[in-house]
């Protein structure tokens, strides 16, 4: 039996873990925390529950999938349900400026003609061109790798990119179909979810307002993290092991072949090794063979695009609000534009729009009886573009402005006054504890160059028998296509070993 290395235990590496085990391979898990998850992670403090960081359900076949591959009935392990409204779009601190937004076609075209006839017709028609956009990118894009050049670069292939009309930005093609300011925003914002601005990422990426209003958005009982434990306990329910505190310093290579991982007082030997580290911190610093780096020297790893980072406050409060109804609250700037002009320029935000999520309106097991756990987010710069550092100044700003936004809304009036419970990520955090290159959240930013065929791809081009999964590998960020990189990564690895397709 062929023994495979994986390294992380976030969403990626368990996923990965998960199909080779279920493939025959004697599978072995080294994470460097103490939990599984990667930024899928979990914070327990002082009776309140909060995910660490993603917490937007989307796609849940995609999540079923891990488990159905090895039998198992997905609602054993993760539970789901379906939300509806969506979410709540804050566009000020009046009623009329407050969205639901609701996946279910009736309710959402009577908000839509609200607003106007036209708009809603524009709706549709985006609808309909992005629709059709989504099965190209879907059928041809996102579910294969890009091994070699040829594989893009031929006839089929072009034809099928330039279906995908990539060249414009998503703010811009929202504007060709809806004209009112607030639907072009709740049409445009979701890029930030794979870190990218709306205003100049690729137009294609409004195929994630479509996802979320064809397919939904739910919530898996606990949280997001309950994701994480159920592929933890699954890989360990087909036999395979997980290494906890076992940070991995090196990915043994010679002769352009790796032979294993090593740790910090040894050598572990493996006929394979899959890598779910952030890739830029992997080629970096793990590949320390320079010729098994190829063209991503550290030089060119410095040099690339990546995306936002988050700074993200965990609070505890005293009581329940009954003002704000809905789990996912997006609460939107005056001037959104400039908010995501500042961010992709590296300065320090004032009025900054952010997302409010609360866990415990689903689970009251995520804070105590009567209670409610507030998770507040504010989209920030990564570090390499930053023309400020993360001070304890620089916290306190950010808190002072989230709060004082806060309390314009209704109901959470003296919500300063009623915080038990404090905690926060920042870039910084999210750099040392995940080995998030630049703290970017979302790893590398998916611009034109640096997706598809230009992203790193799952099989390493200059060493055999390593293999990466993740964020910053293609197909690219968010917990659904993380786990779509997972599978494309398993299939390499098994056509390398077999010659079959998994």
């Amino acid at each position: 039996m062929k023994k495979i290395a994986v390294i992380g235990a976030g969403v990626a590496g368990l996923a990965s873990a998960i199909r080779l085990q279920h493939e025959g391979y004697e599978v072995e898990i080294y994470e460097k925390e103490a939990i599984p998850g990667g930024k899928m992670h979990q914070i327990k403090k002082d009776g309140y529950t909060f995910d660490l960081g993603p917490s937007i359900v989307m796609m849940p076949q995609i999540y079923r999938e891990v488990f159905e591959l090895a039998g198992r009935n997905p609602d054993d392990y993760i539970p789901m349900k379906r939300l509806d409204p969506m979410y709540t779009a804050f566009f000020g601190t009046e009623e009329k400026d407050r969205f639901n937004v609701s996946s279910d076609l009736v309710t959402l075209m009577e908000s839509l003609e609200g607003i106007s006839d036209e708009d809603a017709k524009g709706f549709l028609n985006y609808l309909q061109d992005i629709y059709s956009r989504f099965i190209v990118a879907k059928d041809h894009f996102l579910q294969r790798p890009f091994r070699n050049a040829l594989d893009f670069y031929n006839p089929f292939m072009i034809k099928q990119a330039l279906k995908l009309k990539t060249f414009d930005s998503a703010n811009h093609s929202i504007g060709k179909f809806v004209k009112d300011k607030r639907l072009q925003q709740m049409l445009s914002f979701q890029t930030l979810y794979i870190g990218v601005s709306p205003v100049n990422g690729p137009s294609l990426y409004t195929i994630i307002p479509m996802i979320e209003l064809l397919y939904g958005v739910w919530f898996i009982e606990g949280g997001m993290y309950t994701m994480a434990k159920s592929m933890e306990r699954l890989f360990l329910e087909l036999g395979g092991k997980v290494h906890y505190n076992s940070p991995v310093e090196k990915i043994l290579i010679e002769d352009k072949q790796a032979y294993g991982i090593l740790l910090r007082d040894k050598e572990i030997l493996a006929d394979y090794v899959v890598c779910n580290a952030d890739f830029p911190y992997a080629i970096k610093n793990l590949v320390q063979n320079t010729a098994a780096k190829g063209k991503y020297t550290d030089k060119k790893v410095d040099s690339m695009k990546y995306s936002c980072s988050c700074f993200i406050m965990y609070l505890g409060m005293d009581r329940k609000y009954e003002g704000v109804d809905q789990l996912h609250n997006f609460v939107f700037a005056e001037d959104l534009d400039k908010n995501l002009e500042d961010i992709f320029a590296g300065k320090l935000l004032d009025n900054p729009s952010y997302y409010l999520y609360m866990g415990s309106k689903m689970d009251q097991s995520m804070a105590p009886e009567g209670k409610d756990g507030l998770y507040l987010l504010v989209p920030v710069s990564d570090l390499s573009i930053a023309d400020y550092e993360w001070t304890e100044e620089t916290i306190q700003h950010y808190r002072s402005e989230v709060l004082n936004s806060l309390k314009r809304l209704k109901g959470f009036e003296n919500v300063e006054n009623e915080i038990l419970s404090e905690s926060y990520m920042t870039p910084i955090d999210f750099k040392e504890k995940f080995n998030a290159y630049n703290g970017a959240c979302f790893g590398l930013r998916p611009n034109l160059l640096q997706s598809n065929h230009f992203r790193p791809q799952a099989k390493a081009k200059n060493c055999e028998n390593l293999y990466f999964a993740g964020s910053s590998t293609h197909p690219g960020a968010g917990v659904p296509i993380v786990l779509m990189s997972a599978k494309i990564a398993t299939e390499e690895l098994i056509l390398d070993d077999r010659g079959v397709k998994a």
